[in-house]
């Protein structure tokens, strides 16, 4: 059995569906509002923050140097090759 929690706001399916555009712009705002049916809460219209928190952007530090040779052993001339090959 489904319980409702006090502090979210709830909607029946009906009104929920009417209400669609205002639902999202409180879920943007950080609220959240249970949908039911019947009485029971059957969805909810959360704040996607909270499904998936902000991810942390790790630093590029440690893939440094993993392109090393992928030019062979001479970057310039390998580079000039392929903007001859362009020009052509």
């Amino acid at each position: 059995m489904s319980r409702v929690h006090p502090q979210h706001d709830t909607k029946g399916a009906e009104e929920a569906r009417k209400q669609l555009p205002a639902l999202v712009a409180a879920a943007a705002e950080g609220r959240t509002t249970i949908i039911t049916r019947h009485g029971r809460a059957v969805a909810a219209v959360v704040p996607a923050d909270s499904i998936w928190p902000a991810a942390k952007q790790s630093p590029i530090t440690p893939i440094a140097g993993t392109g090393k040779g992928l030019w062979g052993k001479d970057s310039t001339r390998s580079i000039a090759k392929l903007r001859d090959e362009w020009s052509r």
